[in-house]
């Protein structure tokens, strides 16, 4: 059903849905638009929309290939909308279902692309804050590039700034994607460019990987990681690729690449990326005390599993493609911070091994304990035997031997 936005758009079928709103297939008047319609209950905050005016200017002058270019804000009644260019195409966290993890070639020209985008807007003094493959949009009517890779842009500029409200968060609180949170704002520091380009480094982990190098499980888990944990290295990518992982995954922010020195970098690893397959390491499952937040219910034989990069942010919550994009989250105390991270081993596993918690990982520990229960009762009965032929006699101090031997000659 169609419905007016202003006085300029009409919106006529949702495309997607997020936490902070809607986005609609729009009509206004240059043709097709995206129109993403905040929440009624983030309409009618008068501090928000007050945000939202002042923000007008930024996010309207921000133009570049590799971003969606706002178009124009709307404030009308209990309407606030962006409305912005409409990209003909899929996100990156759709290709990702479906494909699981993608060719290092691909993955490295489409996170090229976004690093381009992210240069542009820091050097306008905009910081995303919330990057994600969500966020990513594939533009299936443009060229192919390196790896058959659709050329990508970042959307979703200013939204989180405009949720993260003094009121709305104080000073413990923090607005983001769990899975994505550079370390600088889990402590509580307010958000430079550098949270952009940690936030970037974990997708192409993740379009590597298949999985997020710090996720899964409950949010509090995965911020403490994000803080606590160094990340685990990827087999079979090139040391000059990994060396440019960990650069923009360190815990300093003062130690990771400017957005345009990361594209640089990216697109000179390109030509060793062709025809690269996609890496052969599974997915590292959640530690046992973390699985009820990763499934409700167990699993049928075929159903599909629960992706690390989809966890549902409240227990028994739906996950799907649009899953929560502005969560506010309670930032963990210093004593929470240096608890470790225990159960979270992050080593990605070897293909062929069997995972943690599975049947087969079952049977292989049980029978590893009846090896090592087999092997301490043959040890016991050892030490028992050999206590038996060194006790002393009924008879006497001597030793059986000695008991058991002819007399001696008067």
């Amino acid at each position: 059903m169609a419905r007016k936005i202003g006085s300029r758009y009409t919106a006529h079928q949702i495309l997607g849905r997020g936490s902070a709103g809607t986005v609609w297939l729009g009509e206004g008047p240059e043709g097709p638009v995206a129109i993403k319609l905040l929440r009624e209950d983030l309409a009618s905050d008068q501090e928000l929309v007050g945000r939202f005016v002042q923000e007008r200017t930024a996010l309207l002058g921000l133009d570049h290939p590799n971003v969606v270019s706002v178009r124009d804000m709307v404030v009308d009644g209990n309407d606030l909308a962006l409305v912005m260019d409409l990209v003909r195409g899929t996100d990156l966290r759709t290709r990702l279902e479906r494909e699981r993890r993608l060719a290092p070639e691909a993955a490295v020209a489409i996170v090229a692309d976004v690093a381009d985008g992210l240069a542009a807007a820091h050097a306008a003094g905009v910081v995303h804050r919330d990057v994600k493959p969500e966020n990513v949009l594939l533009d299936m009517q443009g060229p192919l590039g390196p790896g058959g890779a659709h050329p990508a842009l970042l959307t979703d500029f200013g939204v989180a700034k405009l949720i993260d409200s003094p009121r709305r968060t104080r000073a413990t609180k923090i607005i983001g994607t769990p899975d994505y949170l550079a370390p600088e704002l889990v402590e509580g520091l307010p958000p430079r460019a550098a949270v952009d380009i940690y936030a970037l480094a974990t997708v192409l982990y993740e379009l590597l990987a298949g999985f997020t190098p710090f996720g899964g499980g409950h949010p509090g888990a995965v911020l403490r990681r994000h803080v606590t944990e160094t990340v685990v290295p990827l087999p079979g990518i090139p040391e000059e690729l990994w060396q440019l992982l960990v650069q923009c995954l360190a815990k300093a922010p003062a130690s990771r690449l400017r957005a345009s020195e990361l594209a640089s970098r990216l697109r000179e690893q390109l030509p060793m990326l062709a025809g690269m397959p996609p890496l052969d390491v599974d997915e590292p499952d959640a530690a046992p005390e973390e699985e009820p937040y990763e499934a409700a219910a167990p699993r049928e034989s075929g159903a599909a599993r629960v992706r690390r990069g989809a966890v549902p942010l409240v227990p028994g919550a739906k996950t799907d493609s649009n899953r929560d994009t502005h969560t506010s989250m309670r930032v963990p105390g210093p004593d929470e911070l240096a608890g470790g991270a225990r159960g979270t081993a992050r080593a990605p596993r070897a293909a062929g091994a069997p995972r943690p918690g599975s049947a087969r990982n079952r049977v292989q520990a049980r029978r590893r304990r009846i090896a090592l229960g087999a092997a301490a009762v043959a040890l016991l009965a050892a030490l028992g035997l050999g206590a038996w032929l060194a006790a002393p006699g009924d008879d006497g101090d001597q030793p059986p031997a000695t008991r058991n031997s002819a007399p001696a000659s008067p």
